[in-house]
């Protein structure tokens, strides 16, 4: 079988490469200047990278396709970047992926041709579906021959946008997109767990799964729905370049060779701006990165419509996407740069390799197949897991750019909206772009509370096999650079005070927990008293609350929790006889799936149900389905009288005093549940669990957000 990709072709040693390199080394580089020593300047070019030789295999599949023609061109989009003695240059290529060593191979060849250092270059894939393949990956082995092609024409664009720099100003501008894209990976209801390659039953969350709302609770994790872009233009006023990033995964299209959206964007807006129609040299260049899209794609499986599934063609969608991004272009201010400082990190990260069992099976199924490529699903993770054998570790690469208030940040992974998110809101500077598939294509980083969900995403492969805790240590380096580009340190994550929160927090309850983690496993007490919680595993993050304009402010989203097996467990200590518990519940699980279609709120001990300790939950297929339902102990369970609808919003209010326990649904003045109390709850029953039973039985399918206890009754 074939070696890894590593050393499969190194590079320098190939034909073409050996030429090119001499052909480079005996070429003095030169640029032009800004007319001030310490003045800021930026130059663009174009250059088409659309391979010459057909057949040719591309990236993107599961198994191997082969393109015969050229749909539209694929190109190197460079802008490159000068200030007195720092120079630093960003491409973006119409790729699915490259490989590091593919691309710092480029990187320093670029260096002998213009003097740019080499941990100054960026490159980053588009990671349209249609390109020859840069990169080995599934079942897909990458084409060596366009690999040294590849390097030398993006070393051309590099040097073209270098002798086209001028004295220039930069503007950054941000616009909401949401309609363009929506969260691909959806979690599976807990009885409709599926297979992964490998045999066994992980798959809780998968791509696409929300095709079949029936299957379903919900998506596993935020979109981050910001059109973003860095503008730059002379100091005379023209244009010069356009960078912008969506988190969209890719259009999708016949394998024929295309640039997907992201090329037929860049010369849509090309032409808007400056009149350019293909023309080389461009007098304008746009360029459209890829953004944290890793579970994004266009599809809003939330909208259960025909439309959802695709009416809309790329024509018609990249046109809408354009004049949203030409109108916030038209706005735009520019300012002058007062410092340019890019900085890079490396850090070698394990993969998951496999254990003896699974390597003996995957050897077996390699063995068979010889030296032709994978056809199946098996094949091809068999034979991934002989590659993660051989790999072991991976180098990785993080940059951060400052470009006078603007930063860029980049990952060379298939990389989550919450991550991105994550980035954008710990950043130094609010004014943030984040890049994916940079620098590398090293497969997909889920955040670690997304591997226990499963699905393609996290199935051990090159296209996902770092370690689990890949994610947090990713992000924790891009924002370490970030803090060496600007300067300044990161910002603190919190959530704005809207005027619902600040009438809680001013009421002085005992507990609240607003559920806007981005990560766990702490559940932060915002009441100042410190009862932080605990996040089990199966619990994911940052997904979208209840009534953002009352509990933030400025238009910022309010964050809420999504149960998918775990609860959050807290000790707040002895309450007295009178106390309430408020929350906002949102129910991802169909009601006629099981007995108790999900317990959301219980006191108790770990694996156990005591005496008179509350339970509330939605009833099933045992009785008052799909209304409120309250137990104690292991009495009768009592119902109320309103539909809880699937994926809506409810606010519920649980009442104790001495006498009797009502719970009353979004502020309702008769209480939808009203029993007698006979008892007190055991001293030792001192632990409150959300999101789950206290004996974990019939654990919350959905969101929760906004848990208020406090000392005293009332609604």
């Amino acid at each position: 079988m074939p070696a890894c990709p590593g050393s499969v072709f190194t590079g320098f040693n190939h034909p073409v490469v050996i030429l090119a390199s001499a052909l480079l080394a005996a070429t003095s580089f030169h640029w032009a200047r800004a007319d001030e020593a310490t003045g800021f300047s930026a130059g663009a070019a174009v250059v088409d990278v659309s391979p010459i030789k057909f057949p040719i295999v591309v990236n993107g599949n599961m198994t191997a396709k082969y393109a015969d023609k050229i749909v539209t061109p694929v190109n190197a989009r460079a802008i490159v970047m000068a200030q007195g003695k720092t120079q630093a240059a960003m491409v973006v290529v119409d790729s699915c992926m490259m490989p590091r060593f593919l691309l710092d191979e480029t990187k320093a060849m670029a260096e002998m041709r213009t003097g740019i250092a080499k941990d100054h270059i960026m490159i980053s894939a588009t990671h349209t579906h249609t390109a020859p393949a840069s990169m080995s990956c599934l079942g897909t082995d990458a084409d060596p021959e366009y690999q040294a092609y590849l390097r030398i024409k993006i070393v051309e664009a590099i040097e073209a946008a270098q002798q086209r720099l001028q004295p220039a100003q930069v503007a950054f501008g941000s616009v909401d997109a949401k309609d363009f894209m929506a969260v691909r990976r959806w979690i599976r209801r807990p009885d409709k767990v599926t297979t992964d390659p490998f045999g066994n039953p992980t798959v809780r969350a998968n791509m696409h799964a929300g095709r079949i709302w029936d299957d379903v609770t919900g998506e596993s994790g935020p979109e981050d729905p910001d059109l973003t872009m860095i503008s730059f233009k002379s100091v005379d006023g023209k244009p010069i370049a356009m960078l912008a990033n969506l988190s969209m995964h890719y259009f999708s299209g016949p394998p024929a060779i295309s640039a997907d959206y992201f090329g037929m964007f860049c010369d849509q807006i090309e032409t808007e701006v400056a009149g350019d129609r293909g023309d080389n040299p461009r007098s304008f260049v746009a360029i459209m990165s890829h953004g944290c899209s890793g579970d994004i794609w266009r599809m809003d499986y939330t909208k259960q419509t025909p439309e959802r599934f695709g009416k809309i063609t790329i024509d018609d969608y990249t046109k809408e996407l354009c004049e949203l991004a030409m109108n916030t272009y038209r706005e735009l201010k520019y300012v002058d740069v007062p410092k340019l400082v890019m900085a890079e990190s490396r850090l070698n990260l394990a993969y998951r390799v496999p254990d003896a069992q699974r390597l003996q099976w995957a050897q077996g199924i390699v063995d068979k197949m010889g030296d032709r490529l994978p056809q199946s699903s098996e094949e091809i993770y068999a034979r991934e897991q002989i590659y993660l054998h051989e790999m072991q570790t991976g180098e990785i690469v993080v940059q951060g750019i400052a470009i006078g208030d603007i930063a860029i940040a980049t990952m060379p992974t298939e990389t989550y909206a919450l991550t991105g998110l994550k980035l954008k809101n710990q950043s130094p500077l609010k004014q943030t772009m984040v890049i994916e598939l940079a620098n590398g294509g090293d497969g997909y980083i889920p955040p670690p509370e997304q591997h226990l969900l499963g699905g393609y995403n996290t199935w051990a492969a090159r296209s996902a096999g770092l370690e689990v805790n890949a994610e947090p240590k990713m992000t924790e380096a891009a924002l370490r650079v970030l803090e060496t580009a600007t300067g300044k340190p990161r910002r603190l994550y919190e959530q704005s005070v809207g005027p619902v929160t600040e009438k809680i927090l001013k009421g002085k309850p005992t507990a609240y927990w607003r559920m806007d983690e981005m990560a766990g496993p702490r559940a932060k007490d915002s009441s100042g008293h410190h009862h932080d919680g605990y996040y089990e595993p199966g619990v994911v993050f940052f997904l979208e609350g209840p009534m953002s304009d009352l509990f933030t402010v400025g238009g910022e989203v309010n964050r809420a929790a999504h149960f998918a097996g775990g609860r959050m467990r807290a000790r707040i200590g002895a309450q007295p006889k009178s106390y309430s518990m408020a929350m906002w519940i949102w129910n991802g699980m169909p009601t006629d799936a099981r007995d108790v279609t999900g317990w959301f709120f219980s006191r108790g001990n770990d694996y156990g149900r005591p005496p008179m300790a509350e339970q509330l939950g939605v009833g099933g297929t045992s009785g008052h389905t799909g209304k409120l339902v309250l137990q104690l102990g292991n009495n009768e369970i009592v119902g109320g009288k309103t539909d809880i609808e699937r994926w809506t919003w409810y606010h519920v209010n649980l009442v104790r005093d001495d006498k009797s326990i009502q719970v009353f649904l979004n502020g309702a003045k008769e209480p939808e549940i009203e029993v007698a109390v006979e008892g007190e709850v055991p001293p030792w029953a001192d632990e409150w669990f959300f999101g789950g039973s206290s004996d974990g039985t019939m654990n919350w399918e959905g969101r929760l957000d906004e848990i208020v206890v406090a000392a005293s009754g009332g609604k």
